[in-house]
């Protein structure tokens, strides 16, 4: 402890301490456990922190060390008020009160930092005003830089238009020579008193408090540029854009302009004119008067090709859409009567096309001229297959076609030209087959004939297809005539066959009707001459007659593909001529006529009308029934053969798409009906017999199983063809056709089935049995007998066994077996035991007692019945 004396005589106890730096530290020990007993004893140091107090004062983490207050010094210069005592703190502790010196210094720190605040404003202030001045001098600059751009824009201006006014009056006072002469003159008056309108003349911005030097009251008002540091520099004049000199020549380098390169080269008289014009062109600003167009609109346009055609912007053709409220694009495409409305909105007249109008013109254009002459009469052979139609046809032409039919029976349609031995004029027959699958290419025979001839045999009369080419003919409004064949045999019996005819409004003369009737035999030739005669007779009354000197017209009979010579069509010449190298039309094929043969297998040069000829030069086998034109060019056939091939693109894809659906109503029709399909390729020799497969394969179709054709043509079988058999696991069909060798390898190779046929008969027989193989089997169930349980037994390692006595029919081992309760059946199943005493028996009689046990089932009661049946697998056909 230490004793001090304070100004009022007390002595105060302050307790000492060592001033130090090191913290207190306060040690212990503490022992640590181990595994397996182990222990041991480590001394632990626990430093305490340095704390500040909230009066600046530094403590110790513990109780705070007293410090001794020492009182103020005392200044002996001047007499100074007695420091007050320090007050204490709570703890004991004495705060020191600050001296004079302390005083005055800190007062001194005082001012010295205001005198540096106003200072450093100070400084903010003036290098505000420096900026400020800079930012000044810089727009002053660029305001005369767009002067000095203004005015020299300005100049130009007047440059030109004085120019310009001098060329024009120098044209009208002195001609063309003197303007040349004139112009420059002028032109260099006008520019001078507008030159030099520059920005030089503005005085330059100056900075605040910055005073005008005496060199600019001398040298006058000049735009001056601060540079860096501030210093003053003079403003760079702006650069010239004409250059001093001469100007360059221009032009190509000749030989002229070489010889004459000490000569001034001038504006000729045309350059001048239109430079006037061009002038004038501009000057005047009225509006142009609106053109008026005839707009020709298809079916479809896009909005591009609209504009193009009205010669109007595509811009304005949107805008006045877009009124309408409907947004599109430049490349839209708009329907007729959109387009429509557009064009006469915008003033232009409108004429509606559509993409059919390609065909105007090709078919049924009268004829102006007078110079008709007689045609042959074209005659149809039709009736009932087998009643001799190509026989009588052989008859009249002295040939015997019918044994190059297979079969004997005609399956291909075919036209001849015979000459009547009386007249010498010439008749065409028409010869079409009489099987039912050839309905088409009856109908065809009837829309292309004048007179068809009913065959009908004496000895068979009226039969379906008898009835189906009376309903031809009638479709058709044709006359008819009835030639009835096999008179010379002796269960021939014509008036049975008038008599049938009635039946379907027939009436023939002999009934008081007006249609002829002729009994024919076109074995013993009998009668030929009459009937050629009541044909002359028919073609007379219908006086028919033709233009034969205009463009062709006809239809196509039939059509092939020929390995050597290609597509070849068969076609019926109905008016005018048609000759070798004219551009013809068929459905969706063009060609170029390359060769004509008749019937007669002869070349010739022309073919007139009623005239039938194989037609060679088509791209492609047209469709048996497609008419047939010329036309003048090949840009117009192909016009037409791309209209259509379009249409027919469209047709197929519109069923297609009808007929497939989507996957999930495929998926839903197959779970509801399980139909079957049996694929099928079908190649044939001619489009006619080709459509008759594929008619009759059609009606075969049931809702259980149907043909499926993935391809059909004409022409031989390729490798292509086994190809897309091999793909679809389908069988190759060849009617009157073969593959070649290549395609007989790879069917081999791949064990793909090709079926050859040359009668219809054949071939729909064969595919109508391999299609009811397809068909689920019918099961049917034949009653076998009766029994009534009258005891069950349980006998061990069998079961339940019911003794029956049998009450009508048989009861076999094996069989099914029902179990009937109170008239409901319980169970369904079949027989595993039937024993009679003591032996396993296989049936067993009416009357008679057996045991019987069912297939796992036992619950069997006293007076249950036991029925009994056979279930029998029944295959079915088409």
């Amino acid at each position: 402890m230490v004793d001090t004396k304070t100004p009022g005589d007390k002595t105060l106890s302050v307790p000492t301490k060592t001033l130090t730096l090191k913290p207190r530290v306060e040690t212990g020990t503490v022992r640590q456990s181990f595994s397996h007993g182990r222990t041991k004893q480590v001394v632990v140091e626990k430093r305490g922190k340095r704390r500040v107090g909230g009066d600046g004062s530094a403590g110790e983490p513990h109780a705070p060390e007293p410090v001794v207050a020492k009182p103020a010094p005392v200044v002996a210069k001047a007499p100074s008020r007695p420091a007050a005592p320090a007050a204490p703190r709570p703890g004991g502790v004495v705060l020191r009160t600050l001296t004079e010196d302390e005083r005055s210094a800190r007062a001194s720190a005082l001012a010295d930092a205001k005198v540096r605040d106003i200072e450093e404003r100070r400084l903010a202030e003036e290098e505000a005003k420096r900026r400020a001045s800079r930012e000044g001098i810089e727009q002053a600059e660029r305001e005369a830089a767009e002067a000095r751009r203004k005015a020299e824009e300005e100049r130009h201006r007047l440059e030109e238009e004085a120019k310009r006014k001098a060329e024009i009056e120098a044209k009208k006072r002195f001609g063309e020579a003197e303007a040349k002469a004139a112009t420059p003159a002028p032109a260099a008056t006008a520019a001078r008193p507008a030159a030099r309108p520059t920005a030089a003349a503005v005085p330059p911005a100056r900075a605040p408090g910055v005073a005008a030097d005496a060199s600019d009251e001398d040298e006058g008002p000049r735009q001056v540029r601060r540079g860096p540091g501030g210093a003053m520099r003079p403003a760079v004049p702006p650069k010239t854009t004409h250059k001093p000199g001469p100007q360059k020549e221009r032009g190509r380098l000749t030989l002229v302009t070489a010889l004459d390169a000490d000569n001034v080269r001038e504006r000729s008289i045309a350059s001048f004119r239109r430079r006037t014009q061009r002038l004038k062109g501009h000057a005047s600003n009225e509006p142009k008067e609106k053109i008026i167009r005839e707009v020709v609109i298809p079916e479809a346009i896009n909005i591009q090709e609209l504009a193009n055609r009205m010669s109007e912007r595509a811009v304005d053709v949107i805008r006045l859409l877009m009124k309408q409220g409907a947004m599109h694009k430049i490349t839209d495409v708009i329907d007729a009567d959109t387009a429509q409305l557009i064009a006469e909105e915008m003033g232009h007249t409108v004429k509606r096309v559509a993409a059919s109008d390609v065909e105007e013109g090709l078919f049924d254009v009268v004829d102006d001229s007078t110079d008709t002459e007689p045609r042959s009469p074209v005659v149809t052979v039709m009736g009932h297959v087998d009643h001799g139609k190509t026989s009588l046809l052989d008859a009249l032409r002295h040939a015997n076609v019918v044994s190059g039919e297979a079969g004997g029976i005609t399956q291909h349609i075919g036209a001849y030209q015979v000459t009547s031995p009386e007249s010498g004029k010439k008749i065409t027959f028409i010869d079409t087959p009489g099987h039912a699958a050839f309905t088409a290419m009856r109908a065809r025979g009837a829309k292309v004939t004048d007179i068809v001839i009913l065959v009908v045999a004496a000895d068979d009369g009226v039969m379906p297809q008898t009835i189906e080419a009376i309903n031809h003919a009638k479709a058709a409004k044709v006359p008819m005539i009835i030639a009835i064949n096999k008179i010379d045999k002796p269960d021939a019996k014509p008036e049975r066959v008038r008599t049938e005819l009635l039946q379907h409004e027939v009436q023939v003369e002999s009934f008081g009707g007006d249609v002829v009737d002729v009994e024919v035999s076109a074995k013993n030739k009998t009668n030929l001459d009459k009937l050629l005669e009541m044909i002359a007779l028919q073609a007379e009354l219908l006086d028919l007659k033709t233009n034969a000197e205009r463009p062709a017209e006809g239809t196509v009979i039939e059509a092939r593909l020929d390995r050597g010579r290609g597509p070849v069509a068969t076609v019926l010449v109905q008016r005018g001529t048609l000759r070798i190298g004219d551009i013809i039309v068929a459905g969706a094929e063009m060609g170029r006529v390359r060769a004509l043969i008749n019937d007669q297998g002869v070349n010739i040069e022309e073919a007139g009308p009623s005239v039938p000829v194989e037609v060679l030069g088509f791209n492609g086998p047209p469709e048996a029934g497609d008419r047939l034109a010329v036309v003048e060019n090949e840009a117009r056939a192909r016009q037409v053969t791309s209209y259509r091939a379009h249409q027919k693109r469209e047709n197929a894809a519109a069923s297609i798409s009808g007929m497939r659906g989507s996957l999930e109503q495929m998926m839903s029709q197959l779970k509801t009906s399980g139909r079957k399909e049996f694929p099928l390729i079908i190649k044939a020799d001619v489009q006619g017999s080709l459509e008759a497969i594929l008619g009759s394969l059609e009606k075969l179709g049931t809702d259980e199983v149907a043909a499926r054709i993935l391809h059909a043509g004409v022409g031989g079988i390729s490798e292509s063809d086994v190809t897309l058999a091999e793909g679809f696991n389908a069988a190759i069909i060849g009617f009157s056709v073969r593959a070649n060798k290549e395609a007989a390898a790879a069917a081999k190779r791949n064990g793909i089935e090709i079926r050859y046929y040359n009668i219809i008969y054949d071939l729909v027989d064969d595919i109508k049995k391999a299609m009811s193989g397809l068909l689920a089997p019918t099961l049917r169930e034949t009653m076998l007998g009766n029994a009534q349980i009258l005891e069950v037994f349980n006998i061990s390692k069998v079961g339940k066994v019911a003794g029956c006595r049998v009450t009508d029919g048989t009861v076999e081992r094996g069989a099914n077996v029902r179990l009937i309760r109170d008239n409901v059946v319980v169970h369904e199943g079949k027989l595993s035991t039937l024993k009679r005493f003591k032996d396993e028996v296989k049936e067993v009689q009416s009357g008679q007692e057996c045991g019987m046990a069912f297939e796992n089932y036992g619950d069997m009661r006293v007076g249950d019945v036991i029925e009994c049946y056979r279930v029998e697998t029944i295959q079915r056909s088409l």
